[in-house]
């Protein structure tokens, strides 16, 4: 069939159509076929089997056009704009193909709509690529938000604009609930932002644009310091920043671990040195012990011997209080060493404190000093020596005293844990508090900071030697200028059903 005569005058398929590597036909306004460039009839057939049939035709053998949701042909004669359809199809054989069908309205002189332009194109590699790329978007947000990582990326001037869950819950902020913008500079201390982006453009820290693993501090949404170990990087397109984004991991539980295993290290060097010193001194102890026995024995011997009156009676005296201050020196000693024999008692440990308090017998070292008790009425025994752990007490009462010049407060904080079975003692005085220095050496025997003569340095020693014996431990809880808190932990005894004690 021939081209329809008004058209013959233009050579389309020379100017237009041949040119063109997608299927492209020319409509009358009723769907008629009036030409149609090679590719299209390559693919569709030769101009007698299509020119002059309708388009609805050709592509799905029908005599009815096809319904207007599926076809915008009607939307380009009534608008005389240009229209597109996406058609997804599948062939016999199962197979997916997309194309793109593009209608396009040719105006008369009058501004009518002549002919329309149908191209169909072949889109199925631009979907399978679009469908590829969504899911390798989808794949890496799942792995942004799934990161146990904190990781956020901000544009160039700040704005947060991704901030996965781990750093919704690390940093306290949530960007779908957030009215305003939230900037990089609110999630750090005052001027850290800016330091981090001048490490980023320097080369020292990882290379221009990034900054490899480093400490830092953060701020939440609290206010609360958190330090984190962080990475960031300066996104460029080109040589243009558009991005910054960085990964952060929480801190705290690894320096709370590590600062245990640290206080752990510590307690079990303390204990292997106090362990050593205390055979040490149990040997010495025995070694002075029997001509310190025999100083005595003969001294007073030689006392009886002498009438009363006798000058030399003042001097055996001095000699026997002598000897009997370095017995008291040696049982100390034993009890550091752990030699002594404990008589233990089942106890309340707060009717210990308060045996202690009645059993100094010169209350003027007392003061100006309060005392306050902390110690609730809820049953706490323990099976010691109840001598020892009061000799224990009164040792520490009385290096707080000395420790505030008679003026200040001591307080006696008592508390269990039921769960490890333990008791816990504090006696916390308001004083200067220990020096950093001497931390690790004040449970050293003779180890003391007082002034010649008024001091052995045994006292703490001795008290270290007392609890470890009792199952215990005593250690200095904290220290500063605001005081000094000893903590002593005792056994915490659990009586047997039918004991008879609740």
């Amino acid at each position: 069939m021939e081209a329809d005569m008004e058209y013959q005058g233009i050579d389309w398929r020379i100017r237009v159509f041949d040119s063109l590597s997608f299927p492209t036909l020319i409509l009358r306004p009723d769907m008629t076929i009036v030409d149609a460039n090679k590719v299209f009839f390559r693919k569709y057939g030769t101009i007698d089997q299509i020119v002059g049939k309708t388009c609805h035709e050709i592509f799905f053998n029908s005599k009815r056009p096809c319904q207007t949701e599926k076809c915008p042909f009607s939307k380009v004669l009534a608008d005389r704009k240009g229209h597109s359809k996406l058609n997804r199809i599948i062939n016999k054989q199962g197979e997916e193909s997309w194309e793109e069908r593009v209608f396009s309205p040719i105006l008369d002189d009058d501004g009518g709509v002549a002919y329309i332009m149908e191209s169909i194109r072949d889109i199925t590699q631009i979907k399978n690529l679009e469908r590829r790329l969504t899911g390798i978007q989808e794949f890496l947000v799942s792995v942004v938000q799934s990161s146990a990582s904190a990781i956020l990326a901000a544009d160039r001037d700040g704005n947060i604009l991704v901030m996965n869950e781990a750093a919704e819950e690390l940093f306290g902020y949530r960007l779908s609930d957030s009215s305003e913008s939230l900037n990089i500079v609110n999630l750090y201390p005052p001027g850290m932002a800016k330091e981090t982006m001048k490490k980023l453009r320097s080369a020292d820290f990882g290379g221009k644009g990034k900054l490899l693993s480093t400490k830092a501090t953060i701020l939440n949404a609290k206010g609360e310091e958190i330090p984190v170990e962080m990475t960031a990087a300066i996104i460029y397109s080109g040589d243009q920043e558009i991005a910054t984004t960085g990964i952060y991991n929480d801190l705290r539980e690894r320096l709370a671990v590590e600062k245990k295993l640290k206080e752990t290290q510590a307690q079990l060097v303390q204990s292997e040195k106090m362990a050593s010193m205390g055979q040490l001194a149990a040997g010495v102890a025995h070694e002075l012990n029997n001509p310190l026995t025999g100083i005595l024995f003969y001294a007073s011997l030689a006392k009886e011997s002498l009438d009363n009156g006798h000058p030399l009676i003042e001097n055996l005296d001095f000699i026997i209080e002598d000897v009997q201050r370095c017995k008291g020196i040696v049982q100390n000693l034993l009890a550091y060493g752990r030699q002594s024999n404990p008589n233990e008692d089942i106890v309340q440990l707060g009717a210990l404190v308060d045996r202690s308090l009645t059993l100094i017998p010169d209350k003027k070292v007392f003061g100006n000093i309060v005392f306050k008790k902390e110690i609730p009425n809820e049953m706490m025994l323990v099976h010691v020596d109840k001598n020892q752990i009061c000799q224990v007490i009164i040792n520490l009462i009385m290096n707080a005293c000395d420790a505030m010049n008679g003026e200040g407060t001591i307080t006696f904080r008592a508390y269990r844990d039921k769960p490890q079975k333990k008791v816990f003692l504090e006696v916390c005085d308001s004083g200067c508090g220990i020096p950093e220095e001497n931390l690790d050496k004040v449970f050293d025997p003779f180890f003391t900071t007082k002034g010649q003569g008024k001091g052995t340095g045994l006292g703490l020693s001795t008290a270290y030697g007392i609890i470890k014996e009792n199952g215990g431990h005593i250690s200095v809880k904290e220290t500063g200028p605001e005081g000094t808190t000893f903590l002593v932990e005792l056994p915490l005894y659990v009586p047997d059903a039918d004991s008879g004690i609740e």
